[in-house]
């Protein structure tokens, strides 16, 4: 049985960071460089980064688990009238058992309940796995959007959006 647990702890904030740094550097080792993936980790997933987030942006990050343990994370912000689908991470051994379809499960019911009209995200354009999940789940392109995050570095990305 797959189990969301909010993480509000420092203790577990700093474990978010252990784990996304972990995951960040497998699942985009292929799309961007050591170097951007370093960097990215540290202005966004980093434990300072995650609990600004939580604590001053509205974020609000959730360990995915089951009888195995922590088997991901996601985290989701608040927009208006929609939820930005900021982080869904799946640890490697733990993709292709059906824990992400859950986790979509888990934050329509969630968007429902606070009356938000849909769910949008963004993915790297060169995440071609990520897309056609998302595709999958009933995520549509609505546009292209690239991002000076510093450092020289951009986010090449899709935005993407599901009505509820």
């Amino acid at each position: 049985m797959i189990k969301f647990i909010k993480v509000t702890r420092v203790c577990d904030i700093q474990k978010l960071s252990v784990l996304a740094s972990v995951i960040w550097h497998e699942a985009f080792a292929n799309i961007l460089s050591q170097n951007q993936i370093d960097y990215m980790i540290e202005k966004f997933q980093s434990f300072g980064a995650i609990k600004t987030a939580i604590d001053n942006d509205g974020y609000e990050y959730f360990f995915i688990s089951d009888e195995t343990g922590i088997t991901g994370y996601t985290g989701i912000q608040q927009k208006d009238d929609k939820l930005f689908l900021s982080k869904l991470y799946i640890v490697k051994e733990n993709r292709g058992r059906k824990i992400a379809s859950e986790a979509f499960l888990f934050l329509e019911e969630l968007a429902r309940k606070r009356n938000l009209k849909s769910i949008w995200l963004t993915v790297n354009r060169n995440n071609t796995h990520a897309i056609e999940v998302y595709k999958s789940k009933g995520f549509s392109i609505i546009r292209t959007q690239v991002t000076d995050i510093g450092n020289g570095f951009v986010m090449d990305d899709y935005i993407f959006e599901k009505n509820l």
